[in-house]
């Protein structure tokens, strides 16, 4: 059952700043192609997803691994690389938050393949962080850790993580407050579940693109 924000973790929430960090640095092995680079209804992947994200989050911070070339970005976006390779998205994550710090107090993660999110979903999760430290919905029994928000706080945590060794983003979450949003909660926003849809695959990539109402052009 969803716990209802008061009044008063309803206006803490409204007077943080929330960036957003998109994270690029994933090798693309079942693609077979990098997935920033993908077009989707006229524009790259990553573009769709940051003008998705730019219209509720700011700033923007873009990851990319070490030595990737990315798409043009807009001016007003930050670009920054992972600092060391083979480290997992945790490695991103904890460049892109050390990237908003001092410019935000969150951010809402998710990966340059979120083609679909929709942002009444982007904003829901951002209204139902209130004192936590984290907001991740659970699908099919796994943390969407991809599609979740994140305090800039929780950086000192995610640096202990890497120093361990540990690559599991997912155990992030042990490590702070978080507020999981289980399946059917999150379809209230998003009957379908499209912003959290894979789209590790070239088929998954065209039934992507299907969904959005494109053709493929590759």
């Amino acid at each position: 059952m969803a716990l209802l924000l008061t009044r008063r973790q309803e206006s803490y929430t409204n007077l943080m700043q929330i960036g957003g960090v998109i994270l690029c640095g994933g090798e693309s092995k079942r693609m077979g192609t990098p997935k920033p680079w993908l077009p989707f209804g006229g524009q790259t992947l990553l573009a769709r997803v940051i003008q998705i994200l730019s219209g509720v989050v700011e700033p923007i911070v873009v990851v990319g691994a070490a030595g990737q070339r990315l798409p043009s970005l807009p001016d007003d976006i930050v670009l920054v690389h992972d600092r060391a390779p083979g480290r997992g998205p945790l490695e991103g994550i904890t460049v892109g938050l050390l990237a908003l710090a001092g410019r935000a107090d969150a951010a809402f993660l998710c990966g340059c393949d979120a083609a679909l999110l929709s942002p009444a979903v982007v904003r829901y999760l951002i209204d139902l962080l209130g004192d936590h430290d984290a907001v991740v919905p659970v699908v099919g029994g796994f943390r969407q850790t991809l599609i979740s928000v994140c305090r800039v706080r929780v950086l000192p945590a995610v640096e202990t993580m890497l120093k361990a060794g540990e690559r599991k983003t997912h155990r992030l979450f042990d490590h702070v407050k978080t507020r999981l949003i289980e399946e059917d909660e999150l379809r209230t926003v998003d009957p379908e579940l499209s912003s959290v849809r894979a789209m590790n695959t070239k088929q998954e990539y065209l039934e992507a693109l299907a969904a959005a109402g494109y053709r493929s052009t590759t």
